[in-house]
């Protein structure tokens, strides 16, 4: 949670939709080197939809996402290979291939985008394993692996070609409050250790709270960014919308 001020992320402008039906618009933001960034807000406001145009998924009806200079948006060729390799993904449901081992899992990034051998692509893999502390369960299968063991598994596959940023889809979701505190604290380790950028697509409080440096709210009614700030600002926002979601428990004590 060391961020240094420089923008390795800038996203202008962005309009997301299909056909005529605009989901999002007019969505600006910048990610500052090392810090841990959020993307919140409440059911349906798009957060996992920002996430989608920011890895290149899903081109937006207008709009651009620098990554480390380069618009991911407009990026063909070596080009989009080289910042595709600047950025690790890991997705909501650990997206872990149920016919390969955990290692394999890891280890299967590291034969799309490498091009080591087979015994270093095996070490690489044990080693993000072990940054994750998944070291004990590097031959065993996704189903039999815990659900914080999944998401784990997925993480230390989104760290195997060293990205820049890592994007995390909903990390805590389906955990209980113990293991996802534990995870929360792997992600401010890594961020320690690894010196990199997360940014996090979240509406669990306590994640939020404890490992944010900076968000944005998004709105479904909007369809736009309604406030960004640390969390902690965020909490005594003026603003209604904002106020309620950072508030949850005394919103809905007034509500019974």
């Amino acid at each position: 949670m060391a961020a240094n001020g420089k923008t390795i992320i800038k996203v202008e402008d962005l309009t997301a939709g299909y056909g005529d039906m605009v989901l999002l618009q007019d969505i600006n933001f910048e990610v500052h080197t090392g810090e841990i960034f959020g993307i919140l807000g409440g059911s349906g406001c798009g957060k996992s939809t920002v996430l989608k145009h920011m890895i290149g998924l899903k081109p937006p009806l207008r709009g651009s996402v620098f990554i480390d200079g380069t618009d991911i948006v407009t990026a063909e060729g070596d080009e989009r290979v080289a910042v595709l390799k600047k950025i690790g993904v890991s997705y909501q449901s650990g997206a872990l291939f149920g016919s390969m081992n955990v290692l394999e899992n890891v280890a299967l990034v590291l034969e799309e985008f490498t091009d080591l051998p087979r015994e270093a692509i095996e070490r690489i893999a044990e080693m993000k394993l072990a940054a994750v502390g998944l070291q004990d369960a590097a031959y065993k299968m996704p189903a039999e692996l815990s659900g914080g063991m999944k998401k784990r598994a997925a993480i230390a596959r989104a760290l195997a070609i060293d990205p820049k940023v890592l994007f995390l889809d909903e990390p805590s979701a389906g955990l209980d409050p113990i293991t996802s505190a534990q995870l929360d604290h792997l992600i401010l380790d890594l961020s320690e250790s690894l010196h990199i950028t997360f940014v996090i697509v979240t509406h669990e409080l306590p994640s939020i709270f404890a490992v944010t440096d900076r968000v944005i709210m998004l709105d479904k009614q909007s369809k736009t960014v309604i406030a960004s700030g640390a969390p902690h600002e965020l909490r005594e926002s003026a603003d209604p919308a904002v106020w309620r979601f950072f508030n949850r428990q005394a919103a809905e004590g007034r509500q019974t």
